[in-house]
């Protein structure tokens, strides 16, 4: 026998034209572009010949092929990144979006959107004008600084603020401040890459200004204080304030580079005050003397990805000036997003009622516990025999990297079925819309803390059919 014959099932296999024209592959190709399609039945028709060969199964039927064929179609064409619900109690989830927007961004979202825009034109004069117009005046009346600019995340910020102020020199920074703010982004690496040279003092627990004092050379060009916004140390611990850096700064001709992360502009009045005390903010900074403040705007702020870094209008002249400027600038959607969340932050008050992030974080007991309880009510009334449905006590969390010695304490549902928490928080993923929860203690958590009450009525929805679907 011929080693190299293909077996006898392969010629049973359809043409691609014929798989194109069998349901339900035939539907799916309708509506969607004939080279997806054709690609969908080919490769079908090449895994089903590989199998064949490597003698995994016989050849399916054409109907069979045909399933398939409309499935793989169907997953390359379907909309891959889709709203869900955060019943996790993490504030500002990373993996889910971080900050969801307010009303009023959405809104300036949706007006610039579908068409042009005033991006980079000033109207009243008819000529060219900049997109750091737009935020640079809101940035300075709600933190004091001197200018400002909006790039596209934090990260970018202190990068730029490193490179325009301290490229080819050094930059002192203390050991107990080399942090990794995430995504294995560390701040040793941005220093790097920015083309300035760390300078590390004091030790991990322990920094003094003299540290600071002792390690500045003629070749220093900046002082760098990194807020620790994912971890505290304590016990033992000592680190320089930053007044005391401006001043040695100030006396000694150096730049004051100060990455407070969270986005907290100022302590201010208003509900969220008392919870967002122990962050840094831009605010204070900027009134101690730091040449650039960076922080991020879709954290605390509760605005959209951005980044943005206030201070003296020669630093912020500086880093505007410089080429890396362009490569991280924050985009129209973004910059409109911004804009209209800083507007929220001019009054505290309104900030507080209607920025999600701080509605979230001073969310009221009681609603939260009607919120519990309506989720109860119409749950357990149409669970499956087995289910289980109970108002629990539970800890959210702010999340993001922000506030992490703070426990947000309230009401929870706990959910259990006779197919165990994980798989009933796996089908509520699969849901439409998907609902991400938490388990703990051998339940599924929906915590409505992070549940819009718009979003109550599809959990309800969505956890019985999950839950019918697993009896």
């Amino acid at each position: 026998m011929d080693e190299h014959r293909e077996p006898d099932g392969l010629r049973a296999l359809p043409a691609v034209e014929r798989l194109l024209r069998e349901e339900p592959l035939r539907s799916a190709a309708r509506e969607r572009p004939r080279a997806l399609a054709v690609d969908a039945a080919r490769g079908v028709l090449e895994r089903c010949r590989a199998d064949v060969r490597a003698g995994d199964g016989a050849v399916p039927d054409v109907a069979e092929l045909a399933v398939r064929a409309a499935r793989d179609l169907e997953a390359r064409t379907r909309r891959r990144l889709v709203p869900v619900i955060n019943a996790t109690g993490v504030v500002i989830h990373t993996n889910l979006g971080r900050a969801p927007l307010p009303a009023d961004a959405v809104d300036a979202v949706e007006a610039v959107a579908g068409g042009y825009s005033n991006l980079e034109y000033d109207v009243a004069a008819g000529a060219r004008g900049s997109r750091q117009a737009h935020v640079e005046r809101l940035v300075c009346d709600l933190t004091g600084a001197g200018a400002a600019i909006a790039v596209n995340n934090n990260a970018a910020a202190v990068l730029l603020a490193v490179s325009a102020l301290a490229a080819g020199r050094e930059v002192i920074v203390s050991r107990g401040q080399l942090v990794e703010i995430g995504g294995s982004f560390r701040i040793p690496d941005i220093l790097a890459t920015s083309a300035a040279r760390l300078v590390e003092v004091g030790t991990t627990n322990r920094t003094r200004i003299e540290d600071y004092e002792r390690a500045i050379g003629a070749d220093t060009a900046a002082l760098m204080r990194v807020h620790p916004s994912n971890f505290r140390a304590v016990g033992f611990t000592a680190e320089a304030g930053l007044p005391a850096l401006c001043d040695l700064a100030a006396r000694r001709g150096l730049a004051v580079i100060d990455d407070i992360g969270s986005g907290v502009l100022a302590h201010g009045p208003g509900a969220a005050a008392g919870v967002l005390a122990s962050e840094p903010a831009a605010a204070a900074s900027i009134a101690a003397g730091a040449s650039v403040v960076c922080f991020s705007a879709d954290k605390l702020l509760g605005g959209p990805q951005a980044g943005i870094a206030a201070g003296t209008a020669a630093a912020i002249e500086a880093m505007r000036a410089h080429p890396l400027a362009r490569a991280v600038r924050i985009d129209k959607l973004s910059l409109a997003a911004l804009e209209a969340t800083l507007r929220l932050h001019l009054d505290p008050a309104r900030a507080t009622a209607e920025v999600p992030v701080l509605q979230m974080l001073v969310a009221d007991e009681r609603d939260l516990l009607a919120a519990a309880v309506r989720l109860h009510d119409d749950i357990a009334a149409a669970a499956p025999p087995g289910t289980t449905v109970r108002v629990v006590r539970a800890t959210a969390r702010p999340g993001g990297g922000s506030l992490p010695l703070v426990e947000l304490e309230g009401p929870a549902l706990a959910v259990t079925s006779p197919a165990g928490p994980d798989a009933l928080a796996a089908r509520l993923r699969r849901g439409d819309p998907a609902i991400v929860t938490r388990v703990q203690d051998g339940a599924v958590l929906l915590d409505p803390r992070t549940i819009a009450d718009v979003e109550l009525e599809f959990v309800v929805r969505g956890v019985c059919a999950a839950l019918r679907a697993l009896a």
